[in-house]
């Protein structure tokens, strides 16, 4: 009944302000009224259309690109909206900080209907381009708002019912809007409250950033509030605010204006916490909160200078590509969000997995995991299981609970298979199911599970030579590899030497003062480097953690299977010079014989030096058990 009565009084507010010119007299609320006020202003009329012509997908990624670091803040909140807006026939909208849309998922149907209203991706919906609706007019007024039917400006707009909140960072800029829009007829009630829900997490995070090296007070008048996601948090630098959220602002009667000017002594009359543990504070008028203080500490303790350099040997580094391949990158992320499997082809050690990271981190999945499996390397007998998952009992010494599997586990992300041109021939035959019909059955049956990943596929094989030869399913090749990105082997990269001291500076050889001197770093781009990327990275750490510091590291510091070799390297550069260049299988072979006479016929020794298996060491040189020297 009070939906009908809702109805009919914004039919009469409608019929006052638009025919007769008259005030609405309270018959909507005066967030809408004062909206329409601003667009009768603006000279805008309630029977205007947008244009509704189809948008430039190009235009589209640009935008999409533009705003990258908004679109993957946001997007955990948006997948968790995702699967109410199908089941309410609805649509989760993320927009830029003038409404224009960036992304739009949810129930497909409504998508269509939206589309032809304009609610769609690269189109504007600010208040004063698209009248009053929920999306501008939540950013004009910089708060949640809730735009129902007709009281939509625009008439076309009244088959709209929009719930959409600004977000904010932590000095009150808005950085993007995220709204949750469906038919007037189905108005969800828990709109609003879903959709600031979420704005409330994606501030958080972007809060988080502002912590580093300051003091941070949380407070709420109920204690078991703290650290939830409705309590206040202020941010001080000096005793100046200088970042906050919305929640705490408000219990304190502070507006945004004041972030970045007032102390601590003017927001309350209590001293400042001690200490971790929760404490009473006074707010303005003697009002009490419960509050807890945290000092966030600005960097990680430093350590000995060593002991500094033997930690950025060991981290993770940061990984170089060349323009080329931030140009392939950068279009290969672009099929991964369109659910377009890739292929990546490449010599063992030339960075596919890094390189399938990368393409996660820059598609639109980026939040959600990233399942990596070495088809390779699971036993045959246990791939099937791992993949799957599996009942519990379904096998014995299966795991009482049961297991997801990894296909699972990927659930939402992106599912890495590495060397798949390994995988068994059975286990391609299930794969394949799994890719053309999205779901998993486990092991010892059960019902089937609905699943959602972009895959990767990697391996050093030629997989085409492999269908061809009747090793691989076609069906299986065909599926995965519907894009194929080659990566170059480190020797036929002609910036080389550009990529290595960029290298070199990302492990922290630039913070030691230990600089790669120019004739060792034109020298290592020289070789061959058989084992790639995952040699290159195992010599450079090897050099920063012998080198000296305060010293560069010259050709004499690099270890013996590195030198140059008098006689080999002095012949190449010699024909090289003449124009007779060497086979690079040649030069393979000497980078390989020098390794080993520098571990003294240790092949295993010399393989990890090289980055190599000792397979194919024995393989490469035709190596007898009798010169090896290996004692396990």
């Amino acid at each position: 009944m009070r939906r009908s009565l809702s109805t009919d009084s914004i039919r009469s507010a409608r019929r006052r302000f638009f025919e007769a010119g008259l005030p609405p007299r309270g018959l909507v609320s005066d967030t809408i009224a004062q909206s329409w006020n601003r667009c009768r202003a603006l000279g805008l009329t309630s029977d205007a259309r947008l244009d509704t012509g189809p948008q430039e997908q190009a235009a589209v990624r640009a935008l999409r690109e533009r705003y990258e670091e908004l679109c993957r803040l946001c997007r955990p909140e948006m997948e968790a909206l995702y699967t109410d807006a199908q089941a309410t026939g609805s649509v989760v909208i993320l927009t830029a900080p003038d409404g224009l849309i960036l992304d739009a998922m949810g129930s497909a149907d409504f998508l269509d209907k939206a589309a032809r209203v304009a609610l769609r991706p690269g189109v504007t919906w600010s208040e004063n381009q698209t009248g009053t609706n929920a999306i501008g007019t939540a950013l004009h007024e910089k708060r949640p708002v809730e735009v129902r039917g007709a009281e939509h400006y625009f008439g076309a707009h009244r088959v709209l019912s929009c719930s959409a909140s600004p977000i904010l960072d932590g000095r009150g800029h808005t950085v993007g809007l995220l709204d949750l829009s469906g038919e007037a007829s189905v108005h969800h009630v828990h709109a609003l409250g879903m959709v600031r829900f979420a704005v409330d997490q994606i501030e958080r995070r972007l809060l988080e950033r502002e912590l580093a090296g300051r003091e941070v007070i949380r407070l709420h008048a109920d204690a078991a509030l703290l650290g939830t996601h409705r309590e206040g948090v202020l941010v001080f630098e000096d005793h100046h605010l200088v970042a906050a959220n919305r929640y705490a602002l408000d219990m304190l009667g502070v507006d945004w204006s004041e972030v970045g000017r007032c102390r601590y002594n003017s927001l309350f009359e209590s001293a400042q916490p001690r200490g971790h543990g929760v404490q009473e504070l006074r707010g303005p008028g003697g009002t009490a909160f419960q509050a807890q203080r945290d000092v966030i500490p600005a960097r990680l303790p430093r350590t000995t200078r060593r002991a500094t350099s033997q930690r950025a040997a060991n981290r993770a580094v940061a990984p170089v590509f060349d323009a080329a391949m931030q140009e392939a990158l950068q279009r290969h992320a672009r099929l991964i969000d369109a659910d377009i499997p890739v292929l990546l082809q490449g010599e063992t050690g030339s960075g596919k997995e890094v390189t399938a990271r990368e393409l996660h981190r820059r598609s639109l999945r980026a939040d959600a995991p990233f399942v990596a499996v070495n088809c390779a390397a699971l036993p045959e007998n246990l791939i099937e299981s791992e993949l799957f998952g599996y009942r519990p009992g379904a096998f014995t010494g299966a795991r009482r609970e049961g297991a997801t599997g990894l296909l699972r586990d990927a659930d939402g992300g992106v599912l890495f298979l590495d060397e798949i041109g390994d995988m068994p021939a059975a286990l391609q035959t299930r794969l394949l199911r799994v890719l053309q019909e999205r779901e998993v059955t486990p092991l010892g049956g059960g019902r089937a599970t609905p699943v959602d990943f972009a895959v990767i596929a990697a391996s050093h094989r030629d997989i085409a030579a492999d269908v061809e030869s009747g090793r691989f399913r076609a069906d299986l090749y065909y599926r995965i590899a519907q894009t194929t990105l080659h990566l170059p082997p480190l020797r036929a990269q002609a910036d080389l030497a550009e990529r290595i001291a960029q290298l070199w500076h990302n492990l922290g050889g630039d913070e030691q003062d230990m600089p790669l001197a120019p004739e060792t770093l034109q020298h290592l781009a020289q070789l061959p480097w058989p084992g790639n990327m995952r040699q290159l990275l195992g010599a450079l750490r090897t050099l920063l953690a012998l080198g000296t510091p305060g010293r560069a590291v010259g050709v004499d510091d690099l270890p013996a299977e590195l030198r140059p070799a008098p006689d080999a390297m002095q012949s190449a550069r010699l024909r090289l010079v003449d124009g007779d260049v060497p086979a690079m299988e040649q030069l393979q072979l000497e980078a390989m014989r020098a390794a080993l006479d520098a571990c003294d016929g240790n092949v295993s020794a010399a393989a990890r030096k090289l980055g190599i298996s000792r397979s194919t060491l024995y393989r490469k040189l035709g190596v007898d058990a009798a010169r090896a020297s290996d004692t396990h």
